[in-house]
């Protein structure tokens, strides 16, 4: 009885908070009422955060009625004063609480801490989307790239900053110390995005290898007993083999694509000898994709030439998956060196069109459509280039490498917001087999 009177207080003074931080009189002492709500939010149960934003929701809606009204005289009369009402009248009271909150004492860090709550909520709730849209557009603006510092991490980097990579790569697992220190050794490279608010907690990091020549297997890179080369001479590829996101209430909020950029720069400044930046990149969902039928969706099918199409059934009925399931022929042994050549022509075909042409739908890779999106082109799938659990079950051990020519970023971005992907003739043969 003590503990549900004790949450109850909780949840009623965390109420008492948002209204006072959102009144009048919370534009002129928001500091001390913003920390008062992050104080009071803390308090509050797991299991008590869905009240909390269902109070966001139903009490910091704009007036319907205040901006119909605005909008009709905006439609009536397109001058300024109208559309400036317009813009005031229509936005969320939230975002303004937010704005205010933020100014509390790690303001910006509570507010992404509240957003990591929230969406966990979404799925139960989905009627809170309509708070998660008030705070990703804030945040958005708030971790802006344009406002984000980039750091080169080493190993003379502070320990706590060292300790969020391997407690945050999601790639390509660090397995400890040891393996954390051959990632940062000369050959290697690891750039992390900070928010001067938030200096010690890399937002996003990417780790690249400095190689002779484009890599097509993963191993080499995340071995930790692999020999370190640090002959400048010898650096001729930029392979960027893992990008993370260290913070879950920032999800959506893009920073990745500005990263890789900003790094394919600096490399390149530090090192006039880079000529080529590519990635070595999983393909998750790809086996998942093939065994629901390998569909490219509606504007990827209308534009199937018959050669694909004929391909791509033909693929699939080599491979089977309806008779023996992809982890059946895992748990029996399968492995790419033991593949026969009609399997290794069925996957290859089959993911070229996954990444060549189903890339730009709803349900493309998601690697995929970052990575073009961002302006890299489709440049080489490679066998076997992941031999490990994860690789074979999700992918069959299959690899690409998405190319980042500099000069054509801009270019290739454009054409994938268009429907178009940019890929090597190589990808290209492989379609058709």
């Amino acid at each position: 009885m003590l503990e549900k009177l004790a949450k109850a207080r909780n949840l009623s003074k965390a109420n008492n908070a948002i209204k006072r931080l959102i009144s009048e009189r919370g534009e002129s002492n928001a500091v001390s009422m913003a920390d008062d709500v992050v104080t009071n939010y803390r308090k509050l149960s797991k299991d008590q955060h869905v009240q909390f934003f269902n109070v966001l929701f139903e009490k910091l809606n704009p007036n319907a009625q205040t901006v119909l009204e605005a909008a009709q005289k905006f439609v009536a009369e397109a001058n300024a004063r109208n559309y400036i009402r317009l813009q005031k009248v229509s936005e969320s009271p939230r975002q303004e609480f937010f704005r205010r909150l933020n100014r509390a004492s790690q303001g910006t860090a509570a507010v992404v801490e509240m957003r990591r709550d929230l969406l966990q909520l979404l799925d139960k709730k989905p009627e809170l989307a309509a708070v998660d849209f008030d705070m990703r557009h804030l945040l958005s603006s708030w971790f802006n790239p344009g406002f984000l510092k980039m750091h080169q991490v080493d190993w003379k980097s502070p320990a706590e900053v060292l300790e969020k990579l391997i407690q945050h790569e999601a790639v390509h697992a660090i397995d400890g110390w040891d393996d954390l220190r051959r990632r940062l050794q000369p050959d290697r490279r690891c750039f992390a995005f900070f928010h001067p608010q938030l200096p010690n907690e890399p937002l996003i990091f990417v780790e690249v290898a400095l190689l002779p020549e484009i890599p097509s297997v993963i191993t080499p890179l995340v071995d930790k007993k692999a020999e370190t080369v640090d002959h400048v001479s010898h650096f001729k590829v930029a392979a960027f083999y893992s990008i993370s996101n260290c913070e879950p209430g920032l999800r959506g909020v893009s920073m990745g694509n500005f990263l890789i950029k900003r790094v394919a720069k600096q490399l390149h400044a530090e090192f006039p000898s880079l000529k080529t930046f590519v990635t070595l990149s999983p393909i998750p969902g790809f086996i998942d994709w093939v065994a629901a039928g390998a569909h490219l969706g509606d504007a990827a099918t209308g534009t199937l030439k018959p050669a694909m199409k004929a391909a791509r059934d033909q693929a699939l009925a080599s491979l089977d998956l309806a008779t023996h399931s992809w982890s059946e022929r895992l748990n029996t042994g399968w492995h790419p060196d033991q593949a026969n050549q009609k399997e290794k022509d069925a996957l290859l075909s089959l993911v070229s069109l996954y990444l060549g042409l189903g890339s730009t739908g709803r349900q493309g890779n998601p690697v995929a459509k970052f990575h073009l999106g961002n302006g890299a082109k489709l440049h080489q799938i490679n066998w076997a280039g992941d031999l490990s659990r994860k690789g074979l079950r999700q992918s069959a051990g299959l690899m690409v490498n998405y190319l980042y020519d500099l000069g054509s970023v801009e270019e290739n971005h454009e054409r994938f917001a268009n429907g178009e992907i940019v890929y090597s003739k190589a990808v290209g043969r492989l379609m058709t087999p």
